[in-house]
């Protein structure tokens, strides 16, 4: 038997994008053991995929788990997040190892100086140079999300609707969030059911964006669901408008139509929607030609030149349009 561990850390999306490497690595390597190492909050990402054999959480009682990885004597060692700490423990599992080109430098020259010398390569088409070694190939099979069943959402039941537009609110930065005065002016015509989505910080942002929209068919459903709850629901629903988030990701694994509004990041890091079958089951909306963006490759919470124009300058009608085309 081989055993392999891949580690990827962190966060939502980052981990829906690493489900086609641990696919083809069952896919194509004989009799082999896949380990996952993550933070601990992120374990159930990984835990319902069916492709994953063990699943270990870093975060709390580490020395237990260090001690635990190096009892498993680990073959290979495939590092998807490539950073000190990870460095750090394929020093001592001691064993073969290899990482993704994460193309900091590049990255980097494009924030500060707007030089853009990234090269147009998906991320996961990136994460693929860390198995080259294992002869293991992209099989284009696209990204995977598998859903426990007793998190299915019964959306007729909940909704009284199975025609719906998820808006995916949360986003980890305010830079990469729609503000709700531009939220708002897309939602407000368009005569379907929408159903709202985040977390529990979202809730006030939703309550004021219900106050704004001019219907009585929408469904808050920030902090009331879990994450699976919440893939249930995007899985289900004709389209998804989102910013760049986790949702925008797990959206893609299921091939809903998804309407991405982009703020201070830009598609060009390589983490746009990965549906490499139909690319016209998505759109991006960005405003190109401001000379401060891409302004970071996370995010702030405010815009740092005070006038949010990568936001504030999206074309609402188009926005719409794109939404309405992948309703009707």
């Amino acid at each position: 038997m081989t055993k392999i561990l891949v580690i990827r850390f962190s966060s939502i999306g980052d981990i829906v994008l690493t489900t086609p490497i641990l696919r083809c690595i069952k896919a194509q390597i004989n009799d082999v053991q896949l380990h996952v190492l993550t933070k601990h909050q992120y374990g159930l990402l990984f835990k319902s995929n069916p492709n994953v054999d063990v699943t270990h959480e870093w975060g709390g009682g580490n020395k237990e788990v260090a001690r635990a990885l190096i009892a498993e004597q680990f073959d290979y060692v495939v590092d998807l997040h490539n950073n000190i700490r990870t460095k750090k423990i394929k020093t001592f599992l001691r064993t073969k190892s290899s990482a993704f080109p994460k193309l900091n430098v590049q990255k980097w020259l494009y924030v500060n100086f707007k030089w853009n010398k990234l090269p147009d390569i998906h991320i996961v088409d990136r994460y693929f140079e860390a198995v080259k070694k294992l002869d293991v190939v992209n099989d284009k099979k696209g990204l995977d999300y598998f859903i426990p069943s007793e998190d299915n959402v019964d959306v007729l039941e909940t909704f009284k609707t199975n025609k719906f537009v998820a808006v995916a609110l949360g986003a980890q930065f305010a830079t990469k969030r729609l503000p709700n005065e531009k939220l708002s002016g897309i939602l407000n015509d368009i005569s379907a059911t929408i159903v709202l989505l985040g977390g529990k910080e979202d809730l006030k942002i939703a309550d004021e964006l219900i106050s704004m929209i001019d219907t009585d068919a929408v469904y808050n459903m920030c902090g009331k669901l879990n994450l699976n709850q919440s893939a249930s629901v995007v899985k289900q629903a004709n389209v998804i408008l989102t910013h760049d988030t986790g949702l925008m990701h797990i959206a893609a694994a299921f091939k809903t139509p998804i309407v991405s509004v982009w703020g201070n990041t830009v598609p060009a890091f390589g983490m746009y929607p990965y549906i490499i079958e139909d690319p016209s089951l998505y759109s991006m909306h960005e405003v190109k030609g401001l000379s401060c963006r891409p302004c970071s490759k996370i995010g702030f919470k405010k815009c740092p030149h005070k006038h949010f124009k990568c936001m504030m300058d999206q074309d609402e009608n188009e926005i719409r349009e794109q939404i309405i085309k992948r309703l009707y």
